[in-house]
């Protein structure tokens, strides 16, 4: 009787939170990032990541809240995801999904190239905004590590007087990464502890895109991938930190 009692409270917070998703989706305040009401200046924002699906499976509630402002949103992968061989199917697939979002594991990767690279395209598209990995990099992946690396060296280094902000999603714990929509409700809290405005929490405002944009990965989307993005947080909520 405790466990059926223990699984029916599990259900309905469950439906609540995604409740909570769908009303904050239809509902016409925003969060405060990037938000100063009808004032707001269309940034342009560089979304930088490591591999191909990156920005389905971990970004997609950051890029959809972008969106949704009406900011310009590029996004720069650092690889094609070739690991398996299929580098240049994955490469296809990453930019199906951009197109929805928007309407070698092991291998440590050169932070100053990646510094480069990334410097090279703000350059080009006149970026004021980067939004990357935090130094966990989600899934403790060694690549998106190096890609906030990369960041960090570039916003270290190589600024030279431009004014540009980077900002990181925070990596949840274990247990927190895999209770789904339930942990949009600690994101909530932990983000309006914050009192100095450094973090901001971002719900997912269209979770239908989002599998939609994982679904354009056929490659990736096999059983394992379709239970990750069910019964992440990433799906559903974002933190975003500022680097200093």
């Amino acid at each position: 009787m405790t466990w059926i009692a223990l699984i029916l409270a599990v259900l309905v917070l469950w439906f609540a939170s995604l409740c909570k998703v769908f009303l904050e989706s239809m509902s016409a305040s925003k969060s405060a990032f990037l938000n100063d009401g009808a004032s707001s200046k269309r940034r342009n924002v560089l979304v930088v990541i490591a591999h191909p699906d990156d920005e389905s499976m971990f970004f997609a509630p950051v890029i959809n809240y972008l969106t949704s402002m009406h900011h310009n949103v590029r996004i720069l992968c650092m690889s094609t995801g070739n690991a398996d061989g299929m580098g240049s199917v994955r490469k296809e697939e990453l930019q199906l999904a951009s197109v929805v979002l928007k309407d070698g594991f092991g291998n440590v990767w050169n932070w100053d190239l990646l510094a480069s690279i990334i410097d090279d395209e703000i350059r080009t598209h006149s970026i004021d905004l980067i939004i990357t990995f935090d130094n966990y990099g989600i899934s403790g992946h060694c690549n998106h590590c190096d890609v906030h690396q990369g960041v960090r060296k570039l916003m270290h280094d190589a600024l030279g007087g431009r004014h540009l902000e980077a900002w990181e999603i925070i990596s949840p714990n274990i247990v927190r990464k895999y209770i789904g929509p339930l942990d949009i409700w600690l994101s909530i809290m932990f983000s309006r502890l914050d009192k100095d405005g450094q973090s901001h929490c971002l719900l997912n405002l269209d979770l239908r895109k989002s599998y939609a944009a994982m679904a354009q990965h056929s490659s990736q989307w096999v059983w394992f991938r379709k239970l990750f993005v069910t019964f992440s947080s990433c799906t559903y909520v974002s933190t975003l930190k500022q680097i200093a």
